[in-house]
């Protein structure tokens, strides 16, 4: 895996639609599933946010598609912060979908926060996190907002 690719796999017939092609709702499963693996592999595992009784929360996803992908083909989805709001932890993530072949298939953008799980209200992130989301790859145009 590329350093910043988070999830590789191949597209499943359940992933398929009417058009024989990869469904809308799976792009945004595929994205998820990135965004797991790379808080995971940045030392931010489920547990953790159990412990926390913190959650992600998504307020807005925006997909553009570049390109058809179908069954069978493998792919690989990229992440890079694009915003990190450092005083209440809201977020923005680019992920970038490319076919087997290299070409991009589709560029999936979200903004987000964090929800106390009990309370169910926004909430901010413990200190130390912050620390972890700065290993996070960087999109080109990065904001951070203090």
């Amino acid at each position: 895996m590329e350093n910043n690719t988070f999830y590789e796999g191949q597209v499943l017939w359940s992933q398929i639609d009417a058009n024989r092609h990869l469904r809308h709702s799976a792009y945004a499963d595929f994205c998820a599933q990135a965004r797991s693996n790379m808080l995971k592999t940045m030392g931010l595992s489920l547990d953790e946010f159990a412990k926390q009784k913190i959650g992600p929360i998504l307020f807005r996803e925006e997909l553009i598609y570049k390109r058809e992908i179908q069954l069978d083909e493998y792919i690989r989805v990229e992440i890079l912060l694009t915003k990190l709001n450092l005083k209440n932890a809201r977020f923005s993530f680019q992920h970038i979908i490319y076919k087997e072949n290299g070409e991009k298939a589709a560029e999936v953008n979200v903004d987000g926060a964090w929800l106390h799980l009990v309370e169910r209200k926004l909430t901010n992130i413990p200190a130390e996190w912050y620390d972890i989301l700065q290993k996070v790859p960087r999109s080109e145009h990065y904001t951070e907002v203090d």
